[in-house]
């Protein structure tokens, strides 16, 4: 999701020609109520998280971010769907302002972000059967797995531009690099090097000019604050490489198993994971798959009222929406 560079080339994260977002929230009798705090959810690993509470819930939607996010990018979507659900959100380890432990004690594979989703989910007493996750790059993986082990964490989940397979042909240059030694050490010394190049330019290369989109200033002073450490947001992510084959072999050999719905949500001119990814992965498994037209890695930020149908659409499918 960055290029390797000896000298960073920084582009102002600006829109060109697109609006600001115009999703609103819907009307309500009582405004929710927003809390930010923290939440230790272990002994070694303390969530900073975000939850919008309506006055009534139909329901709740839990956001996970990819890499270089924060929760801060699902803030607009958050609002949008505040009136009617409970909305939460929250920091990996090793982003924003959850903990950074070191590697040898906590290894930030996606085994060990399926284990903090289970444990915040528990945490904060969610009710499971209520719940609809959305999970996207390094968080769509950990929520599968969590699935795996723990057949009714949700309702239902959606995921979209991550890799579920060992397939580094449909990932880009710098990601399969990651993969392996000697070249994950290169990669991610460049990453930690180049922190502003890749905070600037990484949400929209391979887009146009007129197809860039805006980022909230409080989103990107996030991310950049958040990025720092002992343990930095590259090396977390770092990390995460470093088992990533190992964890999505195992999914691989066990995705048959799943037992809650999963729809696949992907952005049709995603360079750093291709839509051949999504489109193996929901044709073997026979679940519901959309190719967002005209849409990057970051369907999110790029269209956010698309997040916000496809949530809703999840709680309305099958019947009637879920209510207290």
């Amino acid at each position: 999701m960055f290029k390797l560079v000896t000298k960073a080339t920084v582009f102002p994260i600006v829109a060109v020609g697109v609006s600001a977002c115009q999703i609103v929230p819907a009307s309500s009798s009582s405004a929710p109520k927003v809390e930010v705090g923290e939440l230790q959810v272990d002994p070694d690993i303390k969530l900073r998280h975000m939850i919008y509470r309506p006055a009534q819930s139909r329901g709740t939607v839990l956001f996970l971010h990819g890499f270089p996010e924060t929760m801060y990018a699902w803030k607009p979507i958050a609002e949008s769907l505040s009136s009617d659900y409970e909305v939460h959100a929250f920091d990996w380890p090793g982003y924003g302002q959850s903990s950074r432990p070191a590697a040898d004690r906590f290894g930030y594979a996606p085994k060990d972000y399926a284990r903090v989703l289970a444990d915040y989910i528990r945490t904060s007493g969610i009710d499971s059967s209520k719940l609809v996750i959305y999970a996207t790059d390094i968080g769509a993986l950990p929520a599968l797995l969590a699935a795996l082990e723990q057949p009714d964490i949700a309702r239902e989940i959606i995921v979209g531009d991550f890799a579920p397979f060992n397939r580094p042909q449909y990932m880009y240059e710098s990601l399969q690099g990651l993969k392996s030694k000697p070249s994950s050490d290169v990669v991610r010394a460049a990453m930690n090097r180049n922190r502003d190049e890749i905070l600037a330019n990484t949400f929209f290369r391979g887009l146009s000019e007129g197809e860039r989109y805006p980022l909230s200033q409080e989103f990107r002073d996030d991310m950049a604050k958040g990025w720092g450490g002992d343990v930095t947001s590259a090396d977390a992510f770092f990390h995460y490489y470093s088992h990533f084959t190992r964890d999505q072999d195992y999914f691989e050999a066990n995705m048959a198993t799943l037992k809650i719905p999963v729809k696949v949500v992907w952005g049709e001119q995603d360079i750093y994971i291709r839509k051949e990814m999504g489109v193996e992965y929901a044709n073997r498994n026979g679940v519901k798959l959309s190719i967002l037209p005209k849409l990057g890695h970051f369907p999110h930020l790029q269209a956010p009222e698309q997040t916000v149908n496809e949530v809703r659409a999840a709680f309305s499918a099958g019947g009637n929406p879920v209510s207290d």
